[in-house]
């Protein structure tokens, strides 16, 4: 089996290669570097530009299905430059990569898309299944909305549609878990807020393994990728400082002071989504990390 991959470079999408190779399939993906680019047997680049229009065709040739992960980090901060760059990553991509499989002969019958649970409004009660239609009133609810739109699209090609929502992704290098451990580390780490915003979290690999779930089983749809067992915000910093051996002795920051530091992005570390992984189980997924004691003992 051959799969394209965007975003293969990134922190899930390195796992998700990985993962791929070792079930033998083989790899093309595509990147916005030349210098990414490598041409071994079974992993081989192919370069786009997607502010130009521009993509490598040969990238789809024998290609079964493509895992689109592509788009620009959402936890900087957001300037109107910034989120313009956090949308047109995800929508304008999409909106190349359907042109140029509507353009060229091909035999790709699935996409596996990333997409994001903060689509789901803020609640600190609401358990939020992929049945539920609402959608959060915020700069990321917007994002989610117009990056699953842009995917649906594909199913105008005859293409199987997934649409993965990710929770919190918990790694060993990169991504929440080292913004949480920095302040730890100097004793200075505390809840957010109020520190009752619930965290849909999910070990990196868990989420690799949802999108090579999907990708083997053929799913269509939407599932949330998040462990069985959510915590608190106030929850997963004491346990990431049980963890690292160190105190949580400073008072919650207060979402005035969040709000000054982060502006408008203090919505990502305000927000409260509790998020079930029913479905994903219901299909078959077997969790590797159900509980975030083991998660957090494995990364840390």
């Amino acid at each position: 089996m051959r799969v394209l991959i965007t975003g293969a470079t990134g922190l899930i999408g390195s796992k998700i290669s990985q993962l791929c190779q070792e079930k033998g399939m083989e790899i093309y993906y595509l990147s916005t570097s030349k210098d990414k680019l490598e041409n071994e047997t079974n992993y081989k680049g192919f370069y786009w530009n997607p502010d130009e229009n521009e993509i490598d065709s040969r990238a789809l040739d024998g290609v079964d299905a493509i895992i689109n992960l592509v788009g620009a980090s959402i936890a900087e901060r957001w300037t109107p430059e910034q989120k313009e760059k956090i949308l047109k990553s995800r929508t304008d991509t999409a909106n190349l990569l359907y042109t140029c499989l509507q353009e060229n002969v091909h035999q790709v019958k699935h996409l596996v898309s990333a997409s994001a649970i903060g689509v789901y409004p803020s609640s600190l009660e609401k358990l939020y299944t992929e049945e539920d239609q609402a959608v959060d009133d915020s700069f990321v609810g917007e994002v989610v909305v117009k990056w699953e739109e842009a995917v649906d699209n594909f199913k105008d090609l005859g293409i199987e549609v997934a649409k993965i929502r990710i929770g919190l992704v918990l790694a060993e290098k990169g991504g929440m878990l080292q913004k949480l451990k920095e302040p730890v580390n100097f004793n200075v780490g505390s809840p957010l807020g109020s520190g009752k915003q619930w965290q849909s979290w999910i070990h990196i690999d868990d989420i690799s393994g949802i999108f090579l779930f999907a990708l083997e089983n053929e799913l269509n749809g939407v599932y949330n990728a998040v462990a069985p067992n959510p915590v608190t915000n106030k929850e997963l910093v004491n346990e990431v400082a049980s963890q690292m051996g160190k105190p949580v002795w400073l008072p919650n920051v207060p979402k005035v002071a969040l709000k000054l530091v982060l502006g408008e992005m203090a919505h990502l570390v305000l927000s409260s989504q509790l998020v079930s992984s029913d479905k994903i189980e219901q299909e078959g997924y077997s969790f590797h990390y159900v509980n975030l004691a083991k998660a957090l003992e494995d990364l840390i």
